[in-house]
């Protein structure tokens, strides 16, 4: 199979499996579809998934492997590691227990995702009416895989529940189901949809009592959970790293912070104990916002002042500026305090850096600089975006995302945007010390959860014992570390890995190294997954050392 076909094959099931996200990207003939949370389905495309990678993995053992060029070898590793990786994770089940308020669940995702659709002419809206007729279909199923999953132990956590029939309700209180009726589709939504909606909800109320409690919420606690969160850490870093070794990792990390918090909060706040510069940082109202509105202002500026600044810093900057909005009104609950939505391939939707603007009183305005940095620029906009305008490479590289690669430069860019000088005072790279913790911590949170039995309330006082983060985000952080297990390892694995593959760059080329150069490596082969791009970047560097002047850019 030639190493283009193998590409299209794999964005094929992708957006077989994830249908609304193919319309998020602006994908072509995908817009009147909803996933199929059958049993039966999930293991067809599973199937689908695995013989994808046993023809990525058969060509690169052929004879012919050796002919590649690098843009060829990278994607038939691409596709070999993340269709084995999707395979088993289709092969969890895990509809069956994952309910909450957040898009990872099968109400949150109709509830997060359809008002975000670009509906500009009759065909997409056509699709649109389309795809809401079977969102009764899809909803029945994920009621039959949750009473499947809880006839085999595999139950959802109490808490989340609760969370996931408060937004139902707020939706069905709405009289555009949250921006779902719109567009023409404003009688299906109430005709259709909402008697959905509603029947769902029922669905989980009667979850309830049988329900996980808070002292239980972790894979740990379901029957092959250990297996389970294997698989989850897999997907999510790339790599098969034990959890005692992430938890350690993450407890060796936040313990390295405590100078760099003395030294800057010295500075900043006139103290360099730990423990005042975190009180401070929590409690100290100049450090909160007084209006959403004085939230977006500062993100806006933080996001502009980063454009201006990235031609020193990148070969190639992303097309396009980047919009800042805030959360959807149905998201905030259970939202984190900011994400970023790539831009539609077809030109239909701008990337766009989403805030929580929530609650604002009770947001840290100190975080508020490092935060656009990882979400917007120099991070996730012009890491994606980059990728969708990459030349040579297939539509799948330029659309699909790992998610430690896109976690991981989310978390480097932050920590690069201080060598770039864009930081505006000291309580901002207090807020950069801060989102280290936060992100280190993930690691000890996220593996006591899942495979060491912690329960929520055990969670929840580590990260308030050691990080500065506000108790507002840390209970809500939690509950999102429950909800998707293993994804909050991605950050520091890979800004680890990524800050490894630049040391050794620059230690192998010396007086050729290029900063800029590096950078355009890295994103002009779109969010590669860690183990596939460190062996891009070892061949590179061979062929550089190799050439007459050993400069990698000739």
């Amino acid at each position: 199979m030639r190493v283009a076909v193998l590409a299209d094959e794999l964005l094929a099931a992708a957006c077989q499996q994830s249908p609304l996200d193919a319309s998020l990207q602006g994908l072509a003939g995908f817009d009147a579809l909803l996933p199929d949370l059958s049993v039966d389905g999930e293991e067809r495309l599973a199937g689908r998934f695995e013989r994808i990678a046993e023809a990525a993995r058969a060509l690169s053992t052929a004879p012919e492997a050796e002919r590649l060029g690098e843009v060829d070898r990278q994607t038939v590793e691409l596709v070999a590691h993340a269709a084995s990786v999707s395979a088993a994770s289709l092969r969890l089940g895990a509809v069956e227990w994952t309910v909450t308020n957040r898009f990872v669940a099968p109400a949150g995702e109709l509830v997060v995702s359809l008002p975000q659709l670009a509906l500009g002419d009759e065909a997409r809206r056509q699709a649109y009416r389309m795809r809401l007729a079977q969102g009764p279909d899809y909803l029945e199923r994920a009621a039959e895989r949750h009473r499947r999953g809880a006839g085999s132990g595999r139950l959802p956590v109490r808490r989340l529940v609760y969370s996931a029939v408060a937004q139902l309700e707020g939706v069905l209180a709405d009289p555009s189901l949250a921006g779902i009726g719109r567009a023409g589709a404003e009688e299906m939504a109430a005709g259709v949809v909402a008697p959905a909606l509603a029947a769902y909800r029922d669905e989980l109320e009667r979850l309830l009592e049988a329900a996980r409690d808070d002292d239980h919420p972790g894979l740990v606690h379901l029957p092959g959970g250990e297996e389970a969160y294997a698989t989850c850490v897999r997907r999510h870093t790339g790599f098969e790293r034990a959890p005692a070794e992430l938890h350690e990792l993450g407890i060796e990390l936040t313990e390295r912070l405590v100078e760099e918090y003395a030294e800057v909060g010295r500075r900043a706040l006139g103290t360099g104990e730990r423990g005042a510069v975190f009180e401070r940082l929590r409690s100290d109202r100049a450090l909160r916002y007084a209006s959403a509105e004085e939230m977006l202002a500062e993100a806006v500026a933080a996001v502009r002042r980063a454009e201006a600044a990235a031609p020193e810093w990148f070969l190639t900057v992303a097309p396009t500026p980047c919009a800042v909005e805030p959360v959807p009104s149905a998201d905030e609950a259970g939202s984190s305090p900011a994400y970023y939505l790539p831009p539609a391939v077809d030109g239909s939707r701008l990337g766009t850096y989403f805030l929580n603007t929530s609650r604002p009183t009770e947001r840290s305005r100190h975080t508020a600089e490092a935060t656009a940095f990882h979400e917007a620029v120099p991070g996730h906009h012009f890491q994606l975006s980059i990728a969708q305008r990459a030349e040579g490479l297939p539509l799948a590289r330029r659309v699909l995302h790992d998610t430690a690669a896109a976690e991981g430069w989310g978390l480097y860019a932050e920590r690069l945007a201080d060598e770039m000088g864009l930081y505006s005072d000291d309580v901002s790279r207090l807020g950069m010390l801060s989102t280290d913790s936060w992100r280190a911590g993930r690691l000890v949170v996220d593996t006591g959860l899942h495979a060491f039995g912690w329960s929520r309330a055990k969670a929840v006082q580590w990260l308030r014992d050691n990080t500065p983060i506000a108790e507002t985000t840390i209970e809500s952080e939690v509950d999102r570390y429950i909800a998707g297990p293993g994804q909050a390892l991605s950050y520091m694995v890979g800004r680890i890995e990524l800050q490894r593959l630049r040391s050794t760059a620059q230690a192998r080329l010396g007086k050729d190294f290029d900063l800029r150069w590096f950078h355009d490596l890295v994103l002009q082969a779109g969010p590669l997954p860690l183990p596939v791009l460190a062996a891009s970047v070892s061949r590179v560097l061979d062929a550089a050392e190799a050439a007459p002047t050993g400069d990698p850019r000739t």
